[in-house]
Order: C-alpha cells, then structure tokens, then sequence
C-alpha cells in the first residue's frame, strides 16, 4: 500500500511522503490565492473554491484567512459560512451538511498523532474522518478532533473542544463538550408574517360610488351656490324688505303729488 491509501484506510501513515507534501503544496497555495482575492470579488472566490475541495453546494463563503491540508477530502453542502480563521485538516474526508454557521478561530482536524512519542517522532500520523449534519452552528474558537460525528440542529458553545461524538438536537459545551440541554419549544422565535403591501393602483372608475336615491348633480358650483341663495329663508326675508321699501316709496310720492294738485285747484 501507498502511504496514500493507508491514509485512507485509517491506518498509520508517513506523512512526509513525496506524494502526499505534492499535494498539500498545491493545496496551500490555493489557500493562500483565495485569501489574497479581494474581498467582494465573488466569482473568483467561487471559481478557486471549485479548483479547492471536492464538492460544494449553493452559497458557499469562507472570509479569509483559510487553510486546509488536502482540500480534496472537504465536501460542503448548501449555505456554508466559515468566519476568519477557518482550519480544516483533512487528511480523512471531512463533511458538512447543509446550513451550517462557523465561528471565527475554529478548526476542524481529521488529522491525529500517536501517543508513543517514538511512534510519533519517526513522522508516522492518523487520519479519522468528521461528519457534521444539517443546521449546526459553532461558536468561536471551537475544535472538532478526529473521528467525531455531530448530528443535525446543534449548537456547539465558543471555546468547546469536541472529542466526541454529539447527538441531534442539543446545546453542547466544555472541554470535552457535552450535551448541556436538549433544543425545544422555548427556543422557537416567532417571526410575523410581513403585512400585505397596501394596493395604490387606481382603479379605472375613479368617480365615487353615489348612494341609492341620489340625483346626479349638474350645477355648476356658481349655479349651485345662487339657488341655495334663492332657497334660504334668511335671504327671501331680505329681498321681502327690499320689495316693501320700494313699494312704499312710490306710493308717498304719488300721495304728494296729488295734494300738489289740490291745493292748485283751491287758489
């Protein structure tokens, strides 16, 4: 066996085997070409990520710095969002499922080292792979060791050191993190509906709706306002003393001008 495929196979390896430096060269190369992009230049994040690791879904984004080992053993799912600082050792397959939300400072090492420090100083490593469901969200500087599994709706406390494996539906904590409580009902948040936009299109009859019994008016506004004059008691009762005055001008004029007369008549 290579020691490639004793890489993985999870047995003991030589990871300073010509092969295996070859590509983690190539590797932190690209790490380091992806954190040098500029930082709103999308499609060519999208397009280096692709040359990177081996599958990922829609709406992936990682803010630099990032590293990996390998990138070929990363398979992402939809809506992955790394924070700075992200570190993914993958010298074993490391897989994300979908939405999932990482911290700044976290890392995520497939990789491990053994204990016999004879074993371990001739270069000789082991590699375990990491699986995290859907829905999990870590705090800030959280480390994922090798070999662990975490289940679907998690949250992973800032600072937590997982060793083990964590079951769907917790809050887990610590070092070594642990299941602290389960997620339920009191961790819902009701989100309203939006309000229906209010519909300001005119309709094509804009004339308002007239009430049942009602006469179409057609007088003009001066036409209106002189009848309502005509029909105001307080009005006929001024043009009514008018009338009288008029009348009884006249009729005194014609009674001195007959006593005018008279008088005449008698010299």
């Amino acid at each position: 066996m290579t020691e490639k495929e004793k890489q993985q196979a999870g047995e003991l390896y030589n990871a300073n085997d010509p092969e295996l430096v070859a590509e983690r060269v190539a590797a932190k190369k690209l790490c380091m070409e992806y954190n040098q992009i500029t930082y709103n230049d999308y499609q060519k994040k999208e397009r280096l990520l692709d040359r990177l690791v081996a599958l990922r879904g829609e709406n992936t984004w990682i803010d630099p710095d990032f590293y990996c080992d390998y990138g070929y053993n990363i398979i992402i799912g939809d809506n992955f969002y790394a924070n700075h600082n992200c570190v993914i050792l993958d010298c074993a397959e490391v897989v994300f499922g979908n939405d999932i939300f990482i911290g700044p400072n976290c890392g995520f090492y497939a990789a491990g080292h053994p204990i016999d420090f004879e074993v371990r100083n001739r270069g000789l490593e082991y590699a375990k792979p990491i699986k995290v469901g859907n829905n999990v969200w870590f705090g800030g500087n959280v480390c994922v060791l090798p070999g662990v599994t975490i289940g679907d709706n998690v949250v992973i406390g800032g600072g937590s050191v997982v060793v083990n494996d964590i079951p769907s539906g917790v809050v887990a904590v610590g070092n070594p993190c642990r299941p602290i409580r389960n997620i339920d009902e009191r961790d819902k948040i009701t989100i309203d509906a939006e309000t229906p936009a209010e519909d300001t299109s005119k309709p094509e009859n804009t004339e308002p709706p007239k009430p049942k019994g009602t006469k179409a008016v057609t007088e003009t506004p001066k036409a209106e306002e002189t009848a309502k004059a005509e029909k105001s008691p307080k009005a006929n009762r001024t043009i009514g003393i008018k009338e009288v005055s008029v009348k009884g001008a006249v009729s005194n004029s014609q009674r001195l001008s007959s006593e005018k007369n008279e008088k005449k008549k008698h010299r």
